[in-house]
């Protein structure tokens, strides 16, 4: 059987530590507390389109460069 599962993947945890921003200085930054970043970067919670535009802007990058369908 052939398995075609996607998963909702993100680079957060590697931007912020380019930028040496901390969950909660990112979490601060973007107006949600620092559990929703820690969420979003274990891939337990899946952003809004509005939170995760608001990311992209924060590092100066496309949605698209931030969070990207994984396949397994």
């Amino acid at each position: 059987m052939q398995s075609d599962q996607k998963y909702f993947a993100n680079h957060l945890k590697q931007l912020r530590a380019q930028h040496n921003y901390t969950q909660a200085d990112l979490a601060e930054l973007v107006g949600v507390t620092r559990k929703t970043i820690n969420t979003i970067e274990n891939r337990v919670f899946i952003p809004s389109a509005f939170l995760a535009l608001k990311l992209a802007r924060v590092f100066k990058l496309t949605v698209e460069d931030i969070f990207y369908i994984e396949e397994h």
